[in-house]
């Protein structure tokens, strides 16, 4: 098993918002902060980043909005609420420098319950872990007490155990099939042949008489498995608001490791990059290589992903981020540069159960224009994705399809 401590890191990456990023406070609105509450109805003026800072501490300190917060607790755990928790851990990540993260995240695991949760033996019993959960213990990893770290992850390991029994046949039976199918040969069998690429390499030769096209080359599917076929790499994005897809993306990418004819990246970043692929042997050790929240910077990512890629022509970039970027004409210059690489691209807003990301709609708009495809999708959906993938279909017209069906 491969240590946290073998991911490669960009250097300077931090927990939370660096100094440089935190506008200056005044006096008076310090205290505001501080306080929570105007004093004498008096209304201190606040920044929107300073509106952020102060819901963020609201939602942790004020009792009122911590049980708003929190909902209606589930036995033993977060429940419902646990989505909303992990948006709060990414938002402190973003308004505060990582000291003050750290004494946030130690005071929230007291005050949302999970420190008892966790101390208590029967945990696992008396817990039905989800994947928000596992997403909220990774949030919380730095501040999870010593003597509680083994519970947590074993409670992540239960939620990666049940993706796992749920996704993993069919993700490997449709790459497997799907890299069967895209080896092509001149001489297949009936069965085997390809009768889309045939008419498209034959359409020089169509008689009007007949109707039809007479092909002078027949273009099949051929049953090879000699080495690496395919490159993927995943570049993820591990914004607060991304939790739930960075637990699903982690696992998924651990079963696609085990696929011999795949070469698997896992590349994580917020505003620093990080190579999760040596962990890549236990999905548990990649969530917790996780640093979910923060702010985002895509372009680094996309670099160090391109550097990794040996054969463009054989490799699938899959970008996974709700497209919230602080810098999206660079990030969208560089997917394009990727793209003419011949590398195949597409952009998943969410890998998540509803399918329905919350993302930046105008830059999703610029990517289509571009010819890039960006989409929810369902770790259900996943498995076929791939394959469509592997085989070259498009996957705009893929993910019509499956918007169709779902409705």
């Amino acid at each position: 098993m491969t240590s946290s401590d073998d991911v490669r890191q960009a250097p300077g990456g931090t927990a939370g918002a660096s100094p440089e990023e935190i506008e200056p406070i005044g006096a008076e609105q310090r205290w505001r902060l501080v306080l929570g509450l105007d004093a004498q109805g008096r209304r201190t003026p606040l920044s929107r980043q300073q509106a952020g800072m102060d819901q963020a501490l609201r939602t942790l300190y004020d009792e009122e909005a911590r049980s708003a917060l929190q909902g209606r607790r589930a036995r033993g755990g977060l429940g419902e609420s646990s989505p909303r928790v992990a948006r709060w851990l990414g938002d402190i990540r973003t308004y505060f420098p990582t000291r003050v993260v750290q004494v946030m995240q130690v005071d929230a695991l007291e005050r949302f319950g999970l420190t008892s949760m966790l101390l208590e033996p029967e945990v696992l019993e008396m817990v039905e872990p989800d994947i928000h959960l596992a997403a909220t213990l990774a949030s919380l990893s730095q501040a999870v007490p010593e003597q509680s770290k083994a519970t947590a992850r074993a409670v992540v390991a239960k939620v990666a155990r049940q993706v796992e029994e749920r996704l993993a046949d069919n993700l490997q039976q449709a790459v497997r099939g799907a890299l069967d199918r895209a080896t092509r040969t001149s001489r297949p069998a009936l069965a085997d042949i390809n009768w889309g690429r045939t008419i498209t390499a034959n359409l020089k030769n169509y008689v009007p008489e007949l109707g039809t096209v007479i092909p002078e080359r027949i273009i099949g599917y051929g049953r090879r498995h000699r080495g690496i076929q395919r490159e993927f790499t995943i570049c993820l994005d591990q914004s607060g608001s991304m939790a739930t897809s960075v637990v699903y993306a982690s696992i998924l990418a651990a079963v696609m490791s085990t696929i011999r004819s795949l070469r698997t990246t896992l590349v994580a970043y917020d505003t620093a990059v990080i190579d999760l692929t040596p962990l890549l042997t236990d999905p548990v050790d990649v969530i917790f290589g996780t640093q979910l929240g923060g702010g985002t910077d895509t372009t680094p990512a996309l670099e160090y992903c391109q550097q990794t890629i040996t054969r463009p022509a054989d490799s699938v970039l899959i970008l996974i981020s709700d497209l919230y970027d602080a810098h999206p004409e660079r990030m969208l210059e560089r997917l394009a540069q990727v793209e003419a690489s011949g590398t195949q691209v597409v952009v998943l807003l969410a890998l998540s159960d509803d399918g329905a990301p919350f993302y930046n709609h105008d830059v999703a708009k610029r990517l289509a224009q571009m010819g890039i495809p960006a989409f929810g999708c369902t770790p259900d959906a996943f498995p076929e994705l791939l394959a469509a993938a592997v085989q070259g279909d498009d996957l705009a017209h893929w993910a019509d399809k499956q918007a169709a069906h779902a409705n």
